[in-house]
C-alpha cells in the first residue's frame, strides 16, 4: 500500500513539474513582449521629435500609374526632379507623353508606356518588358484611380465593377509582377494611394469608399504576409489617405469651413506622398493630422461622430445634378 502511495507521489510530482515549467516560460515571454513593446513605443515617440531623414531616390527606378494627369504627373515630375528615372503608366497615351516630354524638358529622366491597369495579362507582360528595358523597379507607386460621385441606387453594374478593378484590383496584378524580385532582393517599396474615404465613410461615395477601405486592408495584410515571412524584410509599405485634392475627380466638394477643408492642390499632395515614401513611413493622411483625428474617432461613439460630421457639413455632393 505505502508503495502505490509513493508511486502515486511521485507520478504527481513529475506531472506539476511541465506545468511550473510552461509557466515560468509564459511569464518570462510577456515579460520580453512588454520590454519590447515599451521599448518600440519609446523609440516612436522619441523619433517624432527628431529631424525626418529622408531615403535617397536619385538612380533609382520608380514605376507610378495614372500619370497622365493629377497627383500622378505631379509626383512624376518631383520625383524626377529628385534624380529618379520614371516609369509612367497611364491609359491615356497623349496626356502620359506629355508627362514624360515635361520630365526631359525639365533634364530628367522618364519613359512612358500605355497601360490598362484593369487587364492583368497586359501589366504582367508590360511588367516583363520594364523589368527587361530599365532594370530593377525599386518602388511602386499604385495611384491610378476613379472616382465616381453619386448615390449607391444610381451606380451602374459596370461603373461599380470598373471603380472596384482599377482602385483595388490592378494593386494585386502590379504588386505581383513587381514583388517577387523585391523579395528576393530584401529592397524595395510599395506605395498604394487609398483615401480619407479609406478611413471614414461619405455619403455619395459608398462604392468608392468601399474601395479605399480594401486598399487599406490590403495593405496592412500584405505588410503582416512579409513580416512574418522574413522578420528581416526591408521592403516598406506606405498606404497614403489623402483628403480631397483639386485634380477634377472631386466634382461637387462641399465644407462648411474653407479654411479647414479646403482642396488641396496635387503639387502640394505629391510632395506630401514622396515625402511620406521617402521616410518610410507605414500610413499618411494628406493633411497629416486626419490620420489622427480618425484614429481619435474610433474610441467616440458613432452617434456623437455623427453630429460632429453635421455641425462640419463637409463632404460629395452627387456629380448627377
Amino acid at each position: 500500500m505505502s508503495n502505490k502511495v509513493q508511486q502515486s507521489n511521485t507520478s504527481n510530482s513529475a506531472s506539476s513539474s511541465p506545468d511550473v515549467y510552461n509557466i515560468v516560460l509564459l511569464v518570462v515571454d510577456i515579460v520580453i513582449m512588454l520590454a519590447k513593446f515599451w521599448l518600440i513605443v519609446i523609440e516612436s515617440i522619441v523619433r517624432a521629435f527628431l529631424p525626418k531623414k529622408l531615403s535617397n531616390v536619385s538612380g533609382q527606378t520608380i514605376l507610378i500609374t495614372g500619370t497622365g494627369h493629377g497627383m500622378g504627373k505631379e509626383m512624376a515630375l518631383q520625383y524626377a526632379k529628385l534624380g529618379a528615372k520614371i516609369i509612367c503608366w497611364d491609359i491615356n497615351e497623349q496626356t502620359n507623353a506629355q508627362t514624360v516630354k515635361e520630365i526631359k524638358q525639365q533634364g530628367g529622366t522618364a519613359y512612358g508606356y500605355k497601360c490598362n491597369v484593369t487587364n492583368r495579362e497586359e501589366i504582367i507582360e508590360l511588367a516583363a518588358k520594364v523589368r527587361k528595358e530599365h532594370g530593377f523597379v525599386s518602388i511602386v507607386i499604385n495611384n491610378a484611380g476613379i472616382m465616381p460621385c453619386h448615390p449607391l441606387l444610381e451606380h451602374t453594374e459596370q461603373e461599380t465593377r470598373l471603380m472596384y478593378e482599377i482602385n483595388v484590383l490592378s494593386h494585386f496584378w502590379i504588386n505581383q509582377a513587381f514583388l517577387p524580385e523585391m523579395i528576393e532582393r530584401n529592397e524595395g517599396s510599395i506605395v498604394a494611394l487609398s483615401s480619407c474615404a479609406g478611413l471614414f465613410g461619405l455619403a455619395n461615395l459608398v462604392p468608392y469608399c468601399g474601395t479605399k477601405f480594401a486598399v487599406r486592408g490590403y495593405m496592412l495584410a500584405l505588410a503582416e504576409e512579409l513580416r512574418h515571412a522574413n522578420p528581416n524584410s526591408n521592403i516598406k509599405f506606405t498606404t497614403i489617405y489623402p483628403y480631397m485634392i483639386d485634380t477634377g475627380l472631386c466634382k461637387n466638394p462641399r465644407y462648411r469651413f474653407p479654411n479647414l477643408f479646403k482642396l488641396i492642390g496635387p503639387q502640394e499632395a505629391a510632395a506630401s506622398i514622396i515625402e511620406a515614401q521617402r521616410e518610410g513611413l507605414s500610413e499618411a493622411s494628406i493633411p497629416r493630422r486626419f490620420l489622427n483625428i480618425e484614429k481619435v474617432g474610433r474610441f467616440v461613439p458613432r452617434r456623437a461622430m455623427a453630429v460632429v460630421n453635421d455641425f462640419l457639413d463637409t463632404g460629395v455632393d452627387t456629380d448627377k445634378k
